[in-house]
């Protein structure tokens, strides 16, 4: 990962924050795009976008276009940025499918959007989205994360199609991501059974990597220690 540019949208988040440091750890720059305040944190190899809705077309596209002109071009766009729900068809509010498709879907699409030009130029460009493994089969109270994580499985299929020597473009597929939010909502949970963050930054970050050119249109189950 040595000098490339990564861009990670959901920067703040658990999964976001891991993804950065590891990134930065191996060598790599790193730009953090969040709809949450920057706090300053920046430094030669680490910008902070912060207050940016990325469901807004052209707010995406700014903080896409200032975090190439910051480090002079962008190798790779890591999707991280997302929401969850828990609420049954029936007695769930239709807005949360709004709202799912919104955060899970639209930022990504806005997003690649914008990089692609970027990514195309570097000429080893990568997208790397996160799905998850209940849009496979989903369960009850989980049709509006499953619908809109499935979107992002098709988004991430359709651009590989699109960008097929140009950038590679696939999806991680967590279970339970191993967070201190999850362990509140699930507390009598199996912990040691979920994917890790260090685990899942792992894959995103081989999937970014120059080693992963011959992987594209690959939506990867990552399913932690079971």
């Amino acid at each position: 990962m040595h000098g490339k540019v990564i861009v990670i949208t959901g920067a703040s988040g658990a999964l976001g924050k891991v993804v950065a440091e590891t990134a930065v750890a191996r060598g790599a720059r790193v730009a953090g795009i969040d709809q949450a305040d920057a706090k300053g944190n920046t430094t030669a190899d680490r910008i902070e976008l912060g207050g940016v809705d990325l469901s807004d077309a052209a707010q995406a596209l700014k903080a896409i276009d200032a975090a190439a002109a910051h480090f002079g071009r962008l190798d790779a766009l890591v999707n991280i940025a997302g929401a969850f729900a828990f609420e049954t068809v029936a007695d769930g509010d239709p807005k949360t499918w709004q709202r799912l498709y919104a955060i899970n879907v639209t930022t990504a699409l806005n997003a690649s959007r914008a990089a692609i030009p970027y990514l195309v130029a570097s000429g080893a460009g990568r997208i790397v989205n996160v799905g998850a493994m209940a849009a496979l089969q989903s369960g009850a109270g989980m049709g509006a994360y499953a619908a809109s994580k499935a979107g992002v499985h098709r988004l991430t299929e359709a651009l590989a199609a699109e960008l097929k020597g140009k950038v590679t473009v696939n999806a991680v597929l967590p279970t339970i991501i191993d967070t201190p939010a999850n362990r509140r909502d699930m507390p009598k949970a199996d912990f040691s059974t979920w994917v890790t963050a260090d685990e899942l930054a792992n894959v995103i970050l081989f999937l970014a990597s120059d080693a992963a050119s011959a992987v594209t249109g690959a939506l990867l189950p990552v399913r932690g220690r079971i």
